[in-house]
């Protein structure tokens, strides 16, 4: 009996989340997929008839790339970078966010932040259930529209960042 409880034990150690371990490991995206993805979401809205700007930030909210159309506005440049940034760091996209912090919801607080900016067009990148990265779109015009671009760049990728 001794030896079958040891025998379950390890077995199941492995399934226990190790929290001791003094380093930790993480997955980006490479360059050429952030820009990928930056090219798709991009075409996405240039064939819709929008001209947009396209920021892909890492899963710290670092700028990997941005792409700004040619006639987009000169906005569109933080605007895209703060959705990208705001969908990373809160873990979801800027459409839902911007629901759940209207003024009169809980999290209302949250558009108080320097960077936050809760306004429809960035989603965050997953692969394999690991946050990655994140995209943020701005200059069509709604922000629906902006989510939809970021969206079909992300699925541009997802290929690419299946693991």
């Amino acid at each position: 009996m001794r030896k079958l409880l040891l025998a379950m034990a390890l077995v199941s150690g492995p399934a226990i989340a190790q929290d001791d371990e003094a380093l930790v490991q993480f997955e980006v995206m490479k360059p050429e997929i952030a820009l990928k993805l930056a090219q798709a979401a991009l075409e996405s809205c240039r064939d819709q008839g929008y001209q947009v700007g396209v920021a892909v930030v890492d899963r710290f909210g670092v700028t990997q790339v941005f792409l700004r159309d040619r006639f987009a506005g000169p906005h569109v440049e933080e605007t895209a970078r703060r959705k990208a940034w705001t969908a990373v760091s809160f873990r979801t996209d800027t459409l839902t966010l911007a629901e759940e912090t209207a003024p009169d919801k809980i999290s209302s607080g949250i558009r108080n932040l320097s960077m936050a900016l809760p306004l429809g067009g960035g989603v965050p990148v997953d692969a394999a259930g690991s946050l990655v990265g994140g995209v943020g779109v701005s200059g069509a015009p709604g922000p629906d529209i902006d989510d939809a671009c970021a969206r079909d760049g992300i699925a541009a990728v997802e290929e690419d960042i299946a693991f």
